[in-house]
């Protein structure tokens, strides 16, 4: 059975309340809800997190190595300003979806570069709260091609 961790970055505690427009109505426990039952529907384990805080996001990346077999990471804010958090994927050797929920390449332009992408598998975006969903297939499919 295929193990991984979904991480949610800074400010991604406020989902449903912060900038519903740009994010949706839909809260992170919503979100969690729903990971957990997908995961129990294609029969894979996950631990579901969020931090506000960069150390906090770089331990859990650290702990994930012969825990998980791969992550998703959405990183927020961070995904534009931590090689800190680049290094520490690199670092693990994991397989590592980036996740955004809004089209970042359809936003302000500070927002158009990631640190993420260049380790990650793949990235996907602008498709809300079911991006989370797609990730997870996404993750399952990478890691069935690997084996």
């Amino acid at each position: 059975m295929a193990s991984m961790l979904i991480l949610n970055g800074p400010n991604l505690n406020l989902l449903g309340q912060r900038q519903p427009e740009v994010y949706g109505k839909t809260t992170l426990g919503d979100i969690e809800t729903r990971c957990k039952a997908h995961a129990q529907a294609v029969g894979c384990s996950l631990l579901f997190s969020q931090s506000n805080h960069e150390g906090a996001l770089i331990d859990q990346i650290h702990a994930a190595k012969g825990v998980h077999d791969g992550i998703i990471l959405n990183a927020g804010a961070y995904t534009h300003t931590s090689i800190a958090l680049m290094d520490a994927i690199a670092s693990v050797e994991l397989p590592v979806i980036e996740l955004h929920l809004s089209n970042i390449h359809a936003r302000e332009a500070f927002r158009h570069k990631s640190y993420i992408a260049p380790v990650a598998v793949g990235q996907i975006c602008g498709f809300g709260a079911h991006g989370y969903i797609l990730a997870m297939d996404a993750l399952l499919a990478h890691l069935g091609a690997a084996t």
